[in-house]
């Protein structure tokens, strides 16, 4: 792990990336905290508010210590436009006192990491509802960034025991099992998943939503693992250590969990790094076609559906936050994941 570690840090892009997804769901993990509103307030006085801008000098360049912004008034209701009303000034206050939120989803309190006591601050702007975007944003990380994680171990956990089933035992139990795997790899996972999610009432809730997509995305993402598995266990099988775990009389699942596929884990740490983005737009994908996560519940992809619009992108940029914010992710999933490839790689070591 230490040098794993180490080469990680050779490589600036990659180390960055670390760190941005360790802040992606920091921000996730407290998101009720650090949101200034919880995820389902609508402002409806306020449709499509632009981003808010935090001011440390006023109109007349007079310095505060204290960060505050401007009110924003409505002059146009029809096309959204708006003016900055430089006579309202409103101080950001940190751990200010809110709407009641589930610190962890176990200690309720009131405070929030920062707010407004009058007045409105959309730091990325609001939506058709005037709902805040930023606290969206992170709520929907919650979603998004969980579904990618839980996904990858549930197919990983499965495609790991089949591939290792499949390549220990061999004979019929393996013609089986890769007969199923590339029969699932022959249907274009994309047109897949949308089947799979056709199947199911429209009026699930966003709970049973949440893990019918975990399940579909698990299901279709297993097999193309256990046939690289499968393959990596018939060469290990073969080792010396196996062929003494037999003669010790370990039973088979014993050896396949604890001595076959631990050999395998450099391979599945990377596999695994890499996938996660897919997952990610998986959800994102059947979201913003409203077959995932429903409103008024956030995710990246539902938020985004707003985007769909040239008009709306056009009129109102801060609506593409979502897609930044799986942009982002994704890239920094790619490059920690080339970066652990690189790491583990004999070749790569040498030249270093």
């Amino acid at each position: 792990m230490k040098e794993i570690i180490f080469y990680i840090k050779k490589n600036k892009l990659a180390y960055l990336s670390f760190y941005i997804l360790i802040v992606l769901y920091f921000l996730a993990i407290f998101a009720d905290f650090i949101a200034p509103y919880p995820y389902d307030i609508q402002h409806r006085d306020t449709p499509y508010h632009p981003p808010t801008q935090i001011h440390f000098f006023d109109k007349n360049g007079n310095f505060s210590l204290r960060p505050f912004v401007y009110e924003y008034k409505l002059v146009d209701p029809i096309f959204k436009r708006y003016k900055i009303d430089y006579t309202k000034k409103h101080y950001i206050y940190f751990f200010v006192k809110g709407d009641k939120h589930y610190l962890l989803g176990l200690i309720p309190t009131f405070t929030h990491l920062f707010g407004v006591k009058e007045g409105k601050i959309f730091l990325l702007g609001a939506d058709h509802l005037g709902r805040d975007i930023f606290s969206r944003l992170l709520y929907g990380a919650r979603i998004s960034l969980s579904i990618g994680i839980v996904g990858v171990l549930i197919s990983f956990v499965i495609g790991a025991l089949v591939g290792g089933i499949s390549g220990y035992f061999g004979g019929y139990i393996d013609n089986i099992l890769m007969r199923i795997s590339e029969v699932i790899m022959s249907f274009p996972g994309f047109y897949l998943m949308l089947a799979l999610r056709a199947i199911f009432p429209i009026t699930l809730s966003s709970v049973e939503v949440y893990f019918l997509i975990v399940v579909i995305l698990s299901f279709i993402g297993w097999a193309g693992l256990a046939r690289v598995i499968r393959g990596m266990v018939l060469s290990i099988r073969e080792q010396d250590f196996v062929l003494a775990a037999r003669s010790y009389g370990a039973s088979s699942l014993r050896i396949i969990t604890k001595h076959i596929l631990p050999n395998t884990f450099s391979y599945l740490l990377i596999a695994a790094t890499l996938s996660i983005p897919g997952y990610i737009l998986g959800e994102s994908a059947l979201s913003l076609l409203g077959l995932g996560i429903q409103e008024p519940y956030a995710s990246w992809g539902n938020m985004l559906a707003a985007a769909r619009s040239i008009t709306a992108i056009s009129n109102y940029p801060w609506i593409l936050s979502p897609g930044i914010a799986i942009f982002i992710t994704i890239l920094a999933f790619n490059l920690l994941g080339d970066a652990l490839r690189d790491a583990l790689d004999p070749k790569f070591r040498k030249n270093l």
